[in-house]
């Protein structure tokens, strides 16, 4: 079933679903109706690149960073992984993937300033190291802080909750702050919270600000990234 679900949302959600759409319609469907089909699924891909787009589809599942008093009521630090680089021939093997990089960074921030115990938690998707490892050994060997616990089997953000709540309630810990991007944050909270973990977000890798008139203007693979994203946080959102 997790790999059904994944082949399915990666055909179906952009930018495959709407390259599929303009294909099928062009081969078909003759004449207008094939091409106005196909150009609304094109023309769909080049707002999604975007950045107002993008803005406008990830704030409003983003809410606002952690506050140093919310931090002061978590007894740990939870970490989700965000992705693996594999086969990273710099590293020599697997490594951490940008937005698996970003949410460590930012756990590792707050664990400074809070004093307060990691847990960090991601499987192995298809092949390759545990992400969960991985983010253990660059916490330890690169932040220079220790991870108390390591969930290293969980593949989609329900395992992340499901399979971490048990290490925390042994621990007798309920209240963890929780590190994730923002967008990813109002799904990430709900699994731990039907865990009957109490939930503090700590989110990271707000929706950028502060782009002039003309970077408005210019199509980015980065917006189309977030926009990407968020509409998938949003049908898992209308879905789970």
């Amino acid at each position: 079933m997790f790999l059904l679900k994944k082949f399915l949302s990666t055909w179906l959600l952009p930018p495959t679903g709407f390259l599929v759409l303009a294909l099928l319609s062009l081969l078909a469907l003759r004449g207008r109706k094939g091409r106005v089909i196909a150009g609304m699924a094109v023309t769909a891909v080049l707002l999604l690149s975007l950045f107002p787009v993008a803005r406008w589809l990830s704030t409003p599942l983003e809410g606002v960073p952690i506050s140093p008093h919310a931090l002061k009521q978590a007894e740990a630090i939870v970490v989700l992984g965000g992705g693996v680089h594999y086969n990273a021939p710099e590293y020599g093997g697997d490594t951490l993937g940008k937005s698996s990089i970003e949410r460590v960074r930012y756990g590792a921030t707050l664990a400074r300033q809070s004093g307060l115990p990691i847990l960090v938690t991601g499987g192995t998707l298809y092949s390759g190291a545990p992400e969960g490892k991985l983010m253990m050994l660059v916490l330890e060997n690169e932040f220079a802080l220790p991870v108390r616990w390591t969930e290293a089997n969980a593949r989609n953000t329900a395992e992340n909750a499901a399979f971490s709540a048990p290490q925390l309630k042994a621990a007798g810990i309920r209240r963890i702050a929780l590190v994730t991007h923002a967008w990813h944050m109002p799904r990430a909270r709900r699994e731990f919270e039907r865990q009957g973990m109490v939930v503090i977000p700590a989110p990271t890798g707000f929706s950028p600000t502060g782009a002039s008139f003309f970077e408005n203007l210019l199509p980015s693979t980065s917006a189309f990234e977030r926009s990407t994203n968020a509409i998938h946080e949003w049908v898992g959102l209308a879905l789970s």
